[in-house]
């Protein structure tokens, strides 16, 4: 019988898990090191002081080894900027990686792999001055990274000119299909340069681990084994709504923000199967008040009941009077259980940013989608959701970049009625049955992770 996430078996290694302090980065490599934990695997997060501040009540997951980032009382948000930050947390994060390395081993606890957060590579220079291998876990698809590779190796120009753009192992794209990163890189130097910093030494790298799996990305996956030890190793979804073999599993382990989990469960109650629109833009994303308003009356327009995640910043920009005049088919929190909503029956579409945890997410649980991707790597993965997973319909922009009250109803009633409702019905449930199969005993991201274990403390 198989034992829950704290059973203790004999220690099959050691690894020292390194994120990039962002929700939407923590998350995953959390998720990965329940995997590892649930095989046997030792495991210390090394969190940055500034980050532990935030989330000391996701702390006994893990045993936790600090390092500072160089902005201790309050990370990115103390620096002056993206760059200094950036830049700061190199230095000071080599410097303390390297003595918690130390001290891990001086108390008789030696570390056998670093898995780092690609967009910190110096990661992976410590660990080798330490003796010890390095595996690069993209937080990313594989899709996305391989336009970033092409970036980095200068074979996609930046910014882009040609109105069809050709990348092994990908669909053709359009500009419109690539992240914002490499179509407005004007707007983000400091972030393009970090997106092509994951490829410095990358060739040394023991393992490249990607959250996506095989069946999911099988032509990019086969494409890039030919440059690097690719394992895909996800969905990184909690175990309880996949293959159930990880006890107690039920979700990530951290919230930056509260969730209002008691009021959106009581809400869904008695709500007919499919019936509820859930929307949410995730921790970072967001609109304008143009864009707002034309999504609230978008939301009205169908007559159906909707279920709005609207962070507290972004309150404001709601239209007057939009609350009282919805009250009866509509309920706005500041956050939400996500995997819990899209895991009831009631859900029968999930309007999007398309960032890719979300995206794995509605996969998973086989549950529709209306793109409206905003930034980073999201315009990819809308391409991907429409036209190659056919697991939703994208809401295009109009010639203003705003998407239109029309757009959002026509979007919702594509997915949630009509014949194209049930073909995308059909190939989500494809796709749940896909994602518990790469994850489940001998799957293919189940056997990567059995792969990866066994080679940690083999000579």
């Amino acid at each position: 019988m198989e034992n829950g996430m704290g059973a203790q078996k004999a220690h099959r290694g050691h690894c020292l898990i390194l994120p990039y302090p962002l929700q939407g980065h923590v998350n995953p490599v959390l998720q990965f090191s329940k995997r590892l934990q649930f095989k046997g695997v030792r495991i210390t997060i090394a969190a940055t002081i500034s980050f532990f501040n935030r989330i000391k009540d996701a702390t006994s997951l893990f045993p936790l080894g600090m390092i500072s980032d160089g902005f201790d009382e309050g990370g990115a948000n103390q620096a002056e900027s993206i760059e200094a930050y950036l830049k700061k947390f190199q230095q000071v994060g080599s410097e303390t990686l390297g003595e918690l390395l130390e001290k891990l081993r001086d108390s008789g606890s030696p570390v056998d792999c670093v898995v780092y957060d690609a967009v910190l590579p110096w990661a992976l220079d410590v660990a080798k001055k330490n003796g010890v291998s390095g595996a690069a876990f993209f937080t990313q698809s594989c899709a996305v990274d391989n336009i970033y590779y092409h970036v980095y190796k200068g074979i996609v120009k930046v910014p882009v000119e040609e109105t069809r753009i050709a990348i092994p192992g990908l669909p053709d794209l359009e500009p419109a299909d690539l992240p914002s990163f490499v179509t407005k890189p004007e707007t983000y130097p400091a972030v393009v340069e970090m997106i092509r910093n994951q490829f410095i030494d990358i060739d040394t790298a023991d393992w490249v681990l990607f959250n996506t799996f095989y069946k999911l990305e099988e032509e990019v996956i086969d494409w890039m084994k030919g440059l690097w030890p690719v394992r895909p190793i996800g969905p990184t979804v909690p175990s309880m709504y996949l293959d159930k073999r990880v006890q107690d599993d039920t979700d990530y382990g951290l919230n930056v923000f509260k969730p209002m989990a008691e009021a959106c469960t009581k809400w869904l109650e008695g709500k007919a199967s499919k019936s509820v629109v859930y929307v949410s833009f995730g921790s970072l994303a967001s609109l304008d008040a143009e864009g707002m308003a034309e999504l609230a009356w978008g939301l009205k327009m169908t007559g159906k009941y909707f279920l709005w995640v609207v962070r507290a910043s972004e309150e404001s920009k709601l239209p007057k009077d939009f609350i009282n005049e919805t009250s009866e088919k509509g309920l706005i929190v500041s956050w939400c259980p996500q995997l819990e909503v899209l895991a009831d029956k009631s859900i029968g579409c999930f309007v999007t940013h398309c960032g890719w945890n979300s995206t794995l997410e509605a996969l998973s649980l086989g549950v529709p989608m209306v793109g409206m991707p905003q930034w980073t790597d999201q315009p990819t993965n809308a391409k991907y959701v429409t036209d190659v997973w056919k697991m939703g319909v994208k809401a295009e922009p109009d010639e203003k970049g705003i998407v239109t009250k029309e757009e959002i109803e026509n979007c919702i009633r594509q997915v949630m009625e009509g014949e194209r409702g049930e073909e995308i019905t059909r190939n989500a449930k494809k796709w749940v049955e896909l994602t518990r199969d790469a994850v489940d005993e001998g799957g293919t991201s189940d056997k990567n992770i059995d792969e990866f274990v066994s080679k940690l403390v083999s000579p």
